[in-house]
């Protein structure tokens, strides 16, 4: 009993000093970070001008507001709210011609331009505190719990003057209406950004890559064969089952889409679940989201959720005339995958979600949730690797850029070594959808898909749940890594509360990644159980039709 004792005081003593020494390393680290995103911020801009011949803005610049948007653009903003503001849409008067399958790569970036709406952009792409101002946040947060320290003999308390700091710091413009009282606020560097991305109505649409992107033929293979629609990998099933003679079963084509996660490609599913799955009326169809994979990396594309809902619906809900279909999603694909369901409320037959990054603030939560979001999906900490990789990601854009110009550009050189040191016997198929993107693309999808619409998920669920009806029930399951250190399990049991007849299955000792590539052959298994459930509980069992008697 006595060595049992000291044995659990021991490890807690050894689990409390690890996370200390976890957090003041996180703190030196990305203190050290933070300055040199700065110096990268103005070698990147340079290099930009050097070899592109113009100054590429970034979500990090402290330039003057701009005065008016050309060609007629139009800026709406929400009043303030606490210390954040929101923009709400950007429209252009400019037409925008319909696109079709076989437009071309430069129509397709004018035509997306047009229809960018920006009440999909996250704030998090221009409000992204520094290390040290979020120790300073942290701190104004603990001495606020004192009252003694609040207001003492009738003068201003420190923190009220760091807090009128701290809100001037925040927004760099802002701008009173005329007819009314309200302030709308919006920052300088994003109307920047936007307008170096949609305001140049004019100047024709290049696909050809930046310099700090890979210029390879697998990774612009889209640009050489001119077609503005993803790349879809199908693998079909017959639409008949049955010999020559006597009676024919008629088996209906079960059609399933497949949507991966961040920074990844169809290839998660091609080469883990695809060869695994037995049953053979099923139309398989597995895509590479917007910029990720051999599907267009358009340098123009904020990659908003609109943006990729609108490009799975021409390349595959239209392109192969889907009335009915299953999702399966991963991570970030989730989030996709629950847009498309509420867009299409009668058509999804069943919903299989992996690791769903579906978040929930707190009752009392003093930033709003697309903040909340990214502190949670990046906590700026070194330890678990994987959270230290997406801090990199979402916190540091040129950080960010340096690493996916290392990785990425020279993704054939890696791809060479990892096969020379493991003689070619490691699979590389994640290390080619990790590799085969922009940081354009990347950057913009983790911000405008997870962060920026960590307020609208609920709504998604909810219409979800009060959509279905007894024949179009949309059955939802859920599956989780016990061990996943990127999304955490509450997330699953977050979205059950919404939708309380969704199956949530935790799976012990698979993580974020193994959840898929650890498990094909029984993930293979329990997917065909669940489209088989889905079926019947939709459709009356299938009867052998008799043939027409000859005549």
């Amino acid at each position: 009993m006595v060595m049992a004792g000291w044995s659990t005081r021991t490890r807690r003593a050894l689990r409390v000093t690890g996370n200390a020494m976890n957090r003041i390393m996180s703190v030196v680290v990305f203190l050290v970070l933070d300055v040199v995103d700065v110096i990268l911020c103005v070698v990147y801009r340079l290099m930009d001008f050097l070899m592109e011949a113009q100054w590429k803005a970034c979500y990090c610049s402290c330039s003057s507001a701009k005065q008016a948007i050309t060609s007629g653009g139009k800026i709406l903003l929400s009043e303030n709210r606490g210390d954040y503001s929101k923009v709400l849409r950007l429209s252009s008067t400019t037409s925008s011609s319909s696109s079709s399958s076989s437009s071309s790569s430069s129509n397709y970036n004018n035509n997306y331009k047009n229809k960018l709406q920006l009440d999909h952009i996250s704030d998090t792409l221009y409000r992204r505190p520094s290390m040290a101002r979020m120790l300073l946040e942290d701190l104004h947060q603990q001495i606020n719990r004192v009252p003694s320290l609040i207001n003492v003999n009738n003068k201003p308390s420190i923190i009220n003057k760091q807090k009128k700091r701290i809100n001037k710091a925040r927004s760099s413009t802002t701008t009173t209406t005329s007819s009314s009282s309200s302030t709308l606020t919006i920052s300088s560097t994003f109307i920047e950004m936007i307008l170096g991305k949609i305001g140049r109505h004019n100047s024709p649409a290049s696909p050809i890559p930046r310099w700090s992107d890979c210029d390879c033929k697998t990774c612009n293979s889209w640009s050489y064969s001119g077609k503005d629609t993803l790349f879809v990998h199908v693998q079909a099933g017959p639409t008949n089952k049955g010999g020559g003679g006597g009676d024919k079963e008629v088996v209906k084509v079960e059609n399933v889409v497949f949507i991966h996660g961040f920074i990844s490609s169809s290839e998660f599913w091609t080469e883990t679940v695809f060869p695994n799955l037995s049953k053979p009326w099923y139309r398989l169809i597995a895509v590479d989201l917007l910029g990720f994979g051999r599907s267009p990396k358009p340098s123009s594309s904020l990659y908003t959720l609109g943006e990729h809902v609108d490009m799975i619906h021409r390349s595959v809900i239209q392109q192969y005339n889907l009335t009915s279909f299953h999702i399966v999603a991963h991570s970030l694909g989730c989030i996709i995958a629950l847009a498309i369901a509420h867009r299409y409320p009668g058509s999804v037959k069943s919903l299989t979600l992996l690791a769903p990054p579906c978040f929930t603030m707190p009752d009392k939560c003093e930033i709003n949730a697309t903040q909340y979001v990214m502190r949670k999906i990046a906590p700026r900490r070194v330890w678990p690797l994987i959270a230290f990789g997406a801090s990199l990601a979402c916190w540091y854009e040129h950080v960010s850029r340096t690493i996916c110009f290392l990785i990425c550009k020279n993704h054939r050189l890696w791809e060479f070594l990892i096969k020379l040191f493991t003689r070619n016997k490691l699979r590389t198929f994640l290390v080619d959808g990790f590799c085969c993107h922009t940081h354009n693309a990347a950057w913009h999808t983790l911000h405008n898909i997870i962060c920026g619409n960590a307020g609208k998920l609920d709504g998604y669920l909810d219409g979800i749940r009060d959509g279905r009806t007894t024949s179009t029930s949309c059955q939802v399951n859920v599956f989780h890594g016990r061990d996943d250190e990127l999304v955490p399990v509450e997330c699953s049991y977050a979205l059950q509360s919404k939708i309380p007849d969704a199956r949530v299955n935790v799976i012990d000792g698979k993580d974020h990644i193994t959840i898929v590539v650890g498990r094909p052959k029984e993930f293979a298994t329990e997917l065909e159980e669940i489209w088989m459930r889905s079926s019947c509980h939709q459709h009356p069992p299938r009867v052998p039709q008799p043939q027409p008697p000859p005549p």
